[in-house]
């Protein structure tokens, strides 16, 4: 689990990204929390500097497009998802738990 901010440090719409590798960022849009992996699939973009419209994240390089809920791409030119990490809240700090890579052993 890896702490990320305060809760009020993050505003609606906002995100933030973690250096942790491969990058997380997470994003609160919607009224709630979520956490991708930071990088796009297409492209070698940051997608915390993406454009947020509801649940969705637009990549900044090429206009493709993540459900922040599923990681799945919403349009070309992405056609992989990104991974998503549970996100929770304790204390009024923002938590992500990473999800393990594939082929590890976590």
């Amino acid at each position: 689990m890896i702490p990320v901010c305060r809760l009020e440090d993050l505003p609606e719409g906002g995100s933030v990204r973690i250096d942790t590798a491969p990058p997380i960022a997470v994003f609160h849009a919607d009224g709630e929390l979520y956490a991708i992996d930071d990088t796009c699939t297409h492209q070698d973009a940051s997608l915390s500097e993406g454009w947020v419209e509801g649940c969705l994240v637009e990549c900044p390089l090429h206009e493709a497009s993540f459900d922040l809920r599923t990681g799945r791409p919403t349009c070309l030119p992405a056609r992989r998802p990104v991974r998503t990490h549970r996100v929770t809240v304790d204390d009024g700090v923002v938590h992500v738990h990473p999800a393990a890579e594939e082929g590890s052993a976590a």
